[in-house]
């Protein structure tokens, strides 16, 4: 195809590539079904969420799965990509029960090979509960037990995912948005752009959308929009995210009724189409599709969202000249950092993990849209490249296995 600079364009398509492994399993209690997908092991280690949603399916967790693995080898982590889904609606009060025998069925992989973390409708305090009782410690517990040390290596685990940092909050909550913040600060140095003078429209106001939000907030960009499961909340002139968040519930929905009079409020869908310079789609997988990608109005997008863009959503938007930052580049902060955190790498102290991330995230996106605003090239063929190399460069090496200190 041709981008409307003239340059030719291609978007490449892994999704052929097949995984190591997918296993369905069955609920003895409610009969849902639950998907554990393996698409490499490194080191025999793979790592990736578990969400739980009303609607997932093995073709989705196949798709994140494949994602984690690039995200993995973008940052050139020591271990595969994997990914565990449930199609249960997250608010039952079944809920639980349902993840913890989902994990307990599970539990194979996760002794020894799958270190699983938050994902969609699957916080992290309550993943880690769900470990706790089953008697693995924490989520990370296939890394942890590799250490000679692992009752060392479990609290400066704990130590990292609980230090506190500016807003209230705890690292391990806010470090995969602070990863999206400073990939849209990297796509807003590439043109040039002050932050005070570029806004942003956020789709999605849970952990990643939230703490994104905050931390673009923080950096002087202009938040005009989020939205939540209710609807879009808008202002041009700039929304007060603090005062937002605030009024978040547990499923990350704001309570409307204590809304300041300049937000407007305006459908779901709306954010979409919001004027900004940057869209960032947070919230749910396949949000942009060729029916509601017309009506995208930014100048780049940043998917802070797995696999928020289809591909032939993504074409599009490359063919109208709108970058877009993939996934498993601009969300891949909580990832690589865990492992950071696990390989000893990071500390308790949030100002080297801050540091790190922003070094890293900046550079990467900097490279990715370089090639992109030189001669046409897509950010995700130059990311898959990349990931590629890397992955190549420590199989050329050898696989001296995962060491845990």
């Amino acid at each position: 195809m041709q981008d409307p600079r003239g340059l030719a364009v291609e978007r490449t398509l892994p999704r052929t590539q097949e995984p190591m492994l997918r296993l369905t399993w069955t609920d003895p209690v409610t009969g849902t079904h639950g998907y554990l997908v393996v698409h490499t092991l490194v080191s025999g280690l793979a790592t990736g969420g578990t969400r739980m949603r009303a609607g997932c399916t093995l073709s989705e967790v196949e798709d994140l799965a494949r994602g984690m693995a690039a995200k993995t080898a973008t940052f050139d982590l020591p271990v595969g990509g994997a990914k565990g889904g449930i199609d249960f609606d997250p608010k039952d009060p079944g809920a639980v029960g349902v993840l913890e025998r989902f994990c307990q069925a599970m539990r194979p992989w996760l002794d020894a090979h799958w270190v699983t973390a938050e994902d969609l409708g699957v916080p992290q305090h309550l993943i880690d509960e769900v470990f706790e009782r089953l008697g693995l410690e924490q989520s990370y517990h296939a890394a942890i037990r590799r250490s000679p040390d692992p009752a060392r290596t479990l609290r400066r685990v704990h130590a990292g995912l609980n230090a506190p940092v500016p807003g209230g909050l705890l690292l391990g909550d806010v470090v995969g948005g602070y990863g999206v913040a400073q990939a849209c600060l990297g796509a807003a140095g590439a043109w040039g752009w002050e932050p005070a003078a570029t806004t942003v429209a956020i789709q999605g106001i849970g952990t990643m959308g939230g703490g994104a939000a905050w931390y673009l907030h923080e950096a002087g960009m202009r938040v005009v929009a989020v939205a939540d499961a209710a609807g879009t909340l808008y202002d041009p002139a700039g929304l007060d995210v603090p005062a937002l968040l605030e009024l978040r519930d547990g499923f990350g929905e704001v309570d409307r009724s204590r809304l300041p009079a300049a937000v407007r409020q305006l459908p779901r869908e709306a954010v979409v189409g919001i004027e900004a310079d940057i869209f960032v789609p947070a919230a749910i997988s396949y949000a942009l599709t060729p029916d509601n990608v017309p009506q995208v109005a930014a100048k780049v997008v940043v998917e802070a969202a797995n696999a928020a863009t289809t591909p032939e959503a993504e074409a599009m938007l490359v063919a109208r000249a709108i970058p877009v930052i993939p996934d498993f580049v601009a969300n891949a902060g909580a990832a690589a950092w865990a492992w950071w955190l696990l390989l000893g790498q990071v500390g308790a102290d949030p100002v080297d993990s801050f540091h790190r991330l922003r070094t890293e995230m900046r550079s990467k996106v900097a490279l990715l849209l370089a090639a992109w605003l030189a001669d046409g090239v897509p950010p995700r063929t130059t990311a898959e490249e990349l990931a590629a190399a890397n992955r190549a460069a420590r199989l050329a090496a050898g696989d001296a296995g995962v060491v845990i200190p």
